[in-house]
């Protein structure tokens, strides 16, 4: 007990020489040791590491979960070291809802087809964010946040420790400068002749034990540089590693730009395959047969995917490496001719297609071996290919 109260008020002390010291800095009533230019910039550029893979990291835990409720429950999991629970993504709940819709108005309405085409293609998209999310996680976040949680923790645990070594060597090197002030003074102007025995004695041994003093004062001088170079030395090597976090930082960039990637091409395959589906080709335009859209980078190993050709063929009129049919050459079937009505405006993709006006009334038949999602529309001279998501048979 003894000695954890000595352990106590020595530690007291020191963190009131300390305050006192960082106080009188403060004021500019004590002179501050000085770090060379090179250690402040790894200082600085520790600091500015620090900070901005703080913000890097949260803005991508909002890009990946936008909920913010959702984050904050995610967090509390992972600090009660509990697992997360599976939470159903946004595209597969809307693909829940659709398929709900498409079952109770009618699955073989052209409505309910639709909606159920729209699911699958949403509930297709929702698995690949839920595969993007958590590829970012291991690879992106995971990484950021141990640099936070563990490489940092320990450089600024030495540099508070460093912070504490300069103080002790300040107000070292301060005790020392005011010992050897008054050693100084006591030299030069000695007084023997004060009558007081207490001022009389500490006059005629004022020289020696200033002395004493200014020796004392310089060993701890010593010791405190020497720790305070040591503790120095083990801070620059923490802060030269920030070059090695930077690496492993940009590794983990790259990963992360794949795996976008990845998950946009992913999404734009099966929506381009909805589109399709739905007899909507955005891919290509009269006049020209260049994709709408621009293909990813060459470096990308999903550009296959992106870089898909995107324009339609005559699915069902003429088998492959055939020339297209020319419609106005097919006669309409002797029987089987029924008249539909528009439901929607539809814009030819090229000449093969006829455009449609709502609710205008066409006749339309079909072809041996042609694709059933399509019809051959005719409305006066005119003929083409109408999709039968956008049509109501009438009797």
């Amino acid at each position: 007990m003894d000695f954890n109260m000595k352990k106590l008020a020595s530690d007291a002390g020191i963190f009131f020489t300390r305050a006192v010291q960082f106080t009188e800095e403060k004021f500019g009533q004590a002179e501050k040791t000085e770090l060379d230019a090179n250690f402040e910039n790894l200082l600085a550029r520790a600091d500015s590491t620090k900070n901005w893979t703080e913000k890097i990291l949260r803005q991508t835990e909002v890009l990946l979960q936008p909920n913010p409720s959702a984050r904050v429950e995610e967090f509390l999991y992972e600090k009660l070291d509990r697992k997360v629970p599976s939470r159903v993504t946004n595209g597969e709940l809307l693909a829940q809802y659709m398929a709900e819709a498409a079952s109770e108005l009618g699955p073989t309405t052209p409505y309910g087809k639709t909606l159920t085409r729209v699911a699958e293609a949403e509930k297709h998209l929702g698995a690949a964010e839920r595969d993007f999310i958590h590829t970012a996680s291991i690879n992106f976040l995971t990484p950021l946040r141990n640099f936070l949680e563990g490489d940092w923790k320990t450089i600024s645990k030495e540099r508070r420790l460093l912070q504490n070594r300069r103080l002790d060597l300040d107000a070292c090197k301060a005790r020392l400068k005011k010992a050897k002030a008054a050693e100084a003074k006591a030299t030069t102007v000695p007084d023997f002749q004060e009558t007081r025995p207490r001022n009389y004695i500490l006059s005629a041994s004022a020289s020696a034990l200033w002395n004493d003093e200014v020796d004392k004062a310089e060993q701890e001088l010593r010791v405190a540089q020497t720790e305070f170079d040591r503790q120095a030395e083990v801070t620059r090597l923490l802060l030269e590693g920030i070059s090695s976090t930077h690496v492993n930082h940009l590794r983990c960039l790259h990963e992360f730009v794949e795996s976008q990637t990845t998950y946009y091409a992913q999404c734009y395959r099966h929506m381009l395959d909805l589109q399709k589906q739905l007899g909507r080709f955005p891919g290509t335009f009269v006049g020209t047969t260049e994709p709408a859209s621009p293909p990813l980078s060459s470096t990308s190993p999903t550009t296959t995917v992106a870089t898909m050709p995107v324009g339609p063929s005559v699915a069902g009129l003429a088998p492959a490496g055939e020339a297209a049919l020319c419609l106005e050459e097919v006669a309409p079937p002797a029987s089987g001719t029924r008249k539909a009505r528009v439901l929607y405006d539809y814009e030819a993709a090229d000449s093969s297609e006829l455009a449609l006006l709502a609710d205008e009334l066409i006749t339309v038949y079909s072809l041996p071996g042609m694709d059933p999602d399509w019809l051959i529309g005719e409305r006066g001279n005119k003929k083409g290919k109408v999709p039968v998501t956008y049509l109501e048979l009438l009797s």
